[in-house]
């Protein structure tokens, strides 16, 4: 450093001292001097408000915010609440806490619950999914919803209320043997077809374009690709595979850090994110990795992140920063209990949030991640995790602190 720099940033200092202006405040000015910047975000413990009528959500594994910025989240209400086996008689109907919420929950951006509706009704015009997973609002507030479960090859669209309006896709095909490549009688079992364009298998997430008026889908967790419909029709228009292959389910999709990644999507494909300059960001989960592609299915570049991530892998949803250009990718990673915050133009890691721990700002399996209008962050947790959580966007500064930056609100002035 030369002497002039020096005399100046000490020039600096005192005249900040003089103003009284604290270290923590001097830290940041000189940190801005020699380090990237990018969105700061603090925790909201006290949201979502506690929920009405006893009601408890289950792994919450979907999340989307509409123009209004009301936060629609889906979870899997399951019966036996706790985890903790139904011999010590912690489930619902045995003791008066708690009730499983209704699968589909509507919030304000102060976190009011605004409505909750959907499930399994008897003789209902619909198959509600065996696992729901992924929710998606259309730009006329029409909401779409995918599932993971045996017997999931269809999406489901209502009204925000609520009301069933159709079902894409034929729920239920290979039902009786989903994970097997054959059926018990040696046939094929034709449920697992990544290039059928009937029906889907085990659909992950759903992401529309509104330009264009398509939905991208992330299909999925036994299907092996990115498909993507007509929004008005749910017709297929066009899919592909890994690196803009056709997709073939016969290939072998082994995964080893350090080495090259297979041709084909290892899956699940949890997620497919289109931008708004004609790029798609598809998350091959299992292999650690951000494909890029053009709308059009061409491949143009890929991203591995946390290579040595193994089991469930590190790449789970993605958003967009709400201005014009996205300039910011987030990164939601359920293995390693993170969100990564990017600059999309590198793809470079500025920094991430986030730890393991069951406090508000740390993490158990974080599954979703959504963008409001204000550049406030969400994300839900699965398995035991079982929330939703608010981070607010505190503005562009300095990053000080490159992995696990801590999101607690301070006292500092």
């Amino acid at each position: 450093m030369s002497r002039f720099k020096l005399l100046t940033g000490l020039t600096l200092i005192v005249a900040l001292v003089a103003l009284g202006i604290g270290q923590s405040k001097i830290q940041d000015v000189v940190a801005a001097e020699n380090s990237v910047m990018a969105p700061s975000f603090e925790v909201d413990p006290f949201w979502p408000k506690p929920l009405p009528n006893q009601w408890i959500m289950g792994p919450t594994i979907g999340i989307d915010i509409d123009e209004r910025d009301h936060i629609f989240i889906v979870h899997r209400a399951t019966e036996n609440l706790f985890g903790l086996g139904t011999e010590i008689g912690l489930y619902s109907g045995v003791s008066e806490c708690c009730t499983p919420a209704p699968p589909v929950l509507e919030f304000d951006i102060e976190g009011n619950l605004i409505n909750a509706w959907g499930g399994h009704v008897e003789g209902a015009p619909y198959v509600w999914p065996a696992s729901n997973h992924g929710i998606e609002v259309a730009p006329n507030g029409d909401i779409w919803i995918g599932g993971n479960g045996e017997g999931d090859t269809h999406m489901l669209v209502f009204t925000q209320n609520g009301e069933y309006l159709r079902t894409v896709g034929i729920p239920g095909v290979g039902q009786d043997g989903t994970d097997t490549e054959y059926l018990s009688d040696g046939s094929p079992n034709i449920a697992i077809d990544s290039n059928s364009t009937v029906h889907f298998s085990r659909v992950a997430e759903i992401e529309i374009d509104e330009e264009f008026n398509e939905v991208y889908v992330a299909d999925g967790y036994r299907n092996r690709r990115v498909a993507v419909l007509d929004l008005a029709t749910g017709d297929f228009k066009r899919y592909w595979g890994a690196y803009g292959n056709r997709p073939d389910d016969t290939t072998d999709v082994t995964y080893t850090p350090g080495e090259a990644g297979p041709q084909q999507f290892r899956g699940p494909v949890h997620c497919a994110v289109p931008s708004n300059d004609g790029l798609v960001y598809v998350c091959d989960r299992g292999a650690d990795r951000i494909q890029i592609f053009s709308k059009d299915g061409t491949y143009i570049n890929e991203v591995i992140i946390a290579p040595d991530t193994l089991n469930q892998g590190s790449t789970w949803d993605i958003d967009f920063s709400p201005d014009e250009e996205q300039k910011y990718l987030y990164l939601v990673d359920g293995q390693n209990f993170k969100v990564y915050i990017l600059d999309r133009e590198s793809m470079e890691i500025l920094y991430t949030f986030g730890d393991g721990g069951r406090q508000p700002g740390l993490f158990f399996a974080p599954h979703s991640i959504a963008t409001d209008s204000q550049g406030n962050l969400y994300t839900t947790e699965t398995y035991e995790g079982k929330r939703v959580q608010k981070f607010v966007n505190q503005g562009i500064k300095p990053v000080t602190i490159r992995d696990r930056a801590p999101t607690w609100p301070t006292n500092e002035l």
